[in-house]
């Protein structure tokens, strides 16, 4: 049986050679084999554990949880686990797919959003926070340049903003629990990410008030249940912070 390497195991699965290494550092997935160089070889068994890693956290499943379920059932099992998860998921991309179905359906006959319709697309949460967002920063320069950016937005534009802002989140999610530390480059690179969008989007964010940001997000509960509960992630939120302090520092040298 021919054994993979590192580098052929991370080109075949989409994974990288770090995500391997780490992985191999936390027991998840410890190559069974070592070349006669001290290099890592995976087993057909092996790349049969990955693949159900892979699967668990497309799953977003945090890693000592996947760590968990695989000490327990045979491959057929973690199958029919997965197939369980992904037709709920499935479930839950339907209302998604419907939301933007009825924006983008808008979009062409030249509608304005409703706020029903933004509460669709964002959450039932939205009125709410745009309520509150009114009373705490309807004064300041910040509100009103986002208020008069926001104003000539179409749907495709909001479509954008929550497809960008979902993937600045989940990168992040990842990152964190991949056991990234905070003040890595790539931790770092995410949350200037998250930075920039809301620059390009709402108002300019300096490095400096971005800490700001950070801060609410762990000041607030509302908003790090957000980040913790919508990702499954406890601690994800104060990480967030912690990225975006070591942004601003380097930011600032």
């Amino acid at each position: 049986m021919q054994m993979l390497t590192v580098g052929q195991v991370a080109e075949t699965f989409g994974v990288t050679v770090r995500t391997l290494h780490h992985y191999d550092q936390i027991g998840l997935l410890v190559p069974s084999e070592r070349s006669s160089a001290g290099y890592r070889l995976y087993t057909e068994e092996d790349l049969t554990r990955l693949q159900h890693i892979v699967v668990y956290r497309r799953l977003e499943m945090p890693l000592d949880e996947i760590a968990t379920l695989l000490e327990s059932g045979d491959v057929a099992t973690h199958l029919r686990r997965q197939r369980e998860a992904v037709m709920a998921r499935l479930d839950e991309m339907e209302g998604l797919v419907a939301a933007i179905d009825n924006a983008l359906e808008k979009t062409m006959a030249d509608q304005p959003m409703t706020t029903d319709d933004m509460k669709q697309l964002f959450g039932d949460s939205y009125e709410d926070y745009q309520e509150e967002a009114r009373e705490r920063w309807g004064e300041s320069d910040a509100f009103k340049e986002s208020k008069r950016r926001t104003k000539s937005y179409t749907k495709a534009d909001w479509l954008t903003i929550k497809a960008e802002a979902d993937q600045i989140q989940g990168q992040l999610a990842q990152l964190f629990k991949d056991g990234v530390i905070a003040d890595s480059a790539e931790a770092m690179d995410g949350v200037e990410a998250h930075r920039l969008h809301i620059t390009r989007w709402f108002y300019d964010v300096s490095p400096q008030f971005h800490r700001n940001l950070g801060d609410m997000y762990i000041a607030d509960p509302r908003y790090t249940e957000a980040y913790d509960g919508s990702f499954d992630a406890p601690g994800f939120a104060l990480w967030v912070r912690d990225a975006i302090y070591a942004n601003s520092e380097r930011q600032e040298l």
